[in-house]
């Protein structure tokens, strides 16, 4: 449920878990939708689910966090610095575009209305409002495959409906802010 682009996914999966144990699905509806679920989130989450990234970096400093706060807060400088360098050099170093496994049979109803069969079901596509029935086009802002095939038979570029948010340039800028180093202690200029 929390992956589900559509509230009829999301309310056929709903049904499962209220199936096995009613319980369940009041504890989720007392949760708030809006905090584990992509369709009910107030902003656009994008396609990876993570957990809480405090969890990460406390995994990572376990054996600081016995040092004295100076040394703490050096290791968690240095921990950070290394992680930037490492990500910015990882995104200027990227270069792929975008790929999708594209379904067949366009049929347009306007310039930018269109219908898309996939497997046997039609998805309607609107490259003016950026929305497929699917979805996926606007919760990940993404091009989804049925977008995808519309593009294609229109030859227009996929990066264009993409966000700025994957693309390689706005990849590299999270990174661009360097984390500087401190002077030796000895040297500090404490008024």
């Amino acid at each position: 449920m929390a992956k589900a682009y559509t509230q009829t996914e999301f309310d056929s999966l709903m049904e499962k878990v209220e199936k096995v144990d009613i319980r369940v699905k009041e504890y989720l509806e007392l949760a708030g939708y809006e905090k584990w679920a992509r369709l009910y989130a107030p902003v656009n989450r994008g396609w990876t689910m993570t957990s809480n990234i405090a969890e990460s970096i406390n995994a990572a400093l376990v054996s600081a966090r016995e040092l004295p706060i100076y040394d703490f807060l050096e290791e968690v400088r240095k921990m950070f610095g290394r992680w930037n360098c490492s990500n910015r050099k990882e995104a200027t170093q990227t270069y792929k575009t975008l790929g999708k496994k594209i379904p067949g049979n366009v049929v347009p109803s306007t310039e930018y209305s269109h219908t898309v069969n996939d497997g046997g079901r039609n998805y309607t596509v609107c490259l003016l409002e950026r929305k497929c029935v699917c979805g996926r086009f606007q919760i990940d802002e993404l091009p989804c495959p049925h977008v995808w095939a519309v593009l294609k038979s229109k030859f227009l570029m996929p990066e264009e409906y993409c966000s700025s948010y994957y693309k390689p340039s706005t990849i590299v800028m999270i990174y661009d802010v360097p984390v500087y180093p401190l002077p030796d202690k000895n040297d500090w200029n404490i008024p």
